[in-house]
């Protein structure tokens, strides 16, 4: 097999090179808090869209910073008990998607909620003090400020906060709740997984937001990591801050929330991902303690992969 990173028998040993911040553990603990004491305001409007067996509803709930975030929910008609709910989370400045997406979910019997994230291509707000979206340069976004003014910060603490909003529905049961995503989604997976323990099962697929420094050492920093080239580049064209640089990105590096995830895990990669490559991965997978598998894929990079999406239905209908 063609490699692109290092050889599997080290991937399953790599524990990524992205320094953390030494108050990692505070800076979050301290994020939940800020998280907890917002009140939600949360809103459900019935949407035009409506099939037989399910409702359909545009979610709205106040997150850190008093952003408005939108997500579509949808929960099954006629269920008299406590159901499961899934979480589901977008990639890289995409948005919630379409409702016929979701119906999956609802057919099984559980609700799910569709995460439309601050300030990319969906609906709900980024209040950086502007109007409208950003779009794009996430990562970067607060990168020259307080740590506790990074943009995916408080993206991090939005898919927390939709977990908390969902398992207060009263026909939710919130011990059977799943989380899954793609790529951007996926590392949104991990976040939320990591900051809501609650969370029963998580399903990331090669998940983004991983080891930044691996992905720059590798010279990936393109794609969806272009913006890293575009801030040495425009900010530090000597690298004399490389070392501050990283350190600040670890407070948003999933690796070092992954220890903290207490549900079991479904992780997909492919071996010739070149967008998030997958030692950046492994970085984050080998530091869950939780019950864990990886499905990997030796001839797939970071595009559909046939019988993954059975392979996480089938996991999430086990909730």
């Amino acid at each position: 097999m063609p490699l692109i990173d290092k050889p599997l028998s080290e991937l399953k040993k790599y524990k990524g090179i992205n320094p953390r911040p030494s108050d990692f553990d505070v800076f979050w603990d301290k994020a939940l808090v800020e998280m907890r004491a917002v009140n939600p305001k949360v809103e459900l409007v019935k949407s035009e869209f409506q099939v037989p067996f399910a409702e359909c509803f545009d979610l709205y709930f106040t997150g850190v910073r008093k952003a408005r975030i939108h997500a579509k929910y949808v929960r099954p008609k006629k269920s008299g008990e406590k159901h499961p709910a899934v979480l589901v989370f977008h990639g890289y400045s995409g948005n919630c998607g379409d409702w016929a997406g979701l119906l999956n979910f609802a057919g099984l019997g559980f609700s799910v909620a569709a995460l439309d994230c601050r300030g990319q291509g969906g609906s709900s707000e980024d209040t950086g003090g502007i109007k409208g979206t950003t779009y794009h340069g996430h990562i970067i976004r607060g990168l020259d400020d307080a740590p506790d003014n990074l943009l995916f910060r408080h993206i991090f603490l939005d898919t927390a906060e939709l977990a908390q909003v969902v398992m207060s529905f009263p026909e939710v049961d919130p011990k059977r709740m799943g989380a899954m995503g793609i790529s951007q989604g996926g590392g949104l997976t991990l976040a939320c997984a990591a900051l809501e323990p609650r969370i029963k099962r998580a399903a990331p697929m090669y998940p983004f937001l991983c080891d930044y420094q691996r992905v720059w050492e590798m010279d990936l920093a393109k794609d969806a990591y272009a913006e890293l080239r575009t801030f040495f580049r425009q900010f530090d064209p000597l690298h004399q801050r490389e070392k501050e640089i990283f350190t600040r990105l670890g407070y948003i590096d999933n690796q070092h929330l992954a220890p903290r995830i207490r549900g079991e895990v479904l992780m997909g990669t492919g071996l010739m991902d070149t967008i998030c490559p997958p030692s950046s991965q492994f970085a984050a997978y080998n530091k869950i303690t939780a019950p864990k598998e990886m499905l990997l894929y030796p001839d797939y990079g970071h595009e559909g992969i046939p019988g993954y999406a059975d392979a996480v239905f089938q996991f999430m209908a086990g909730l």
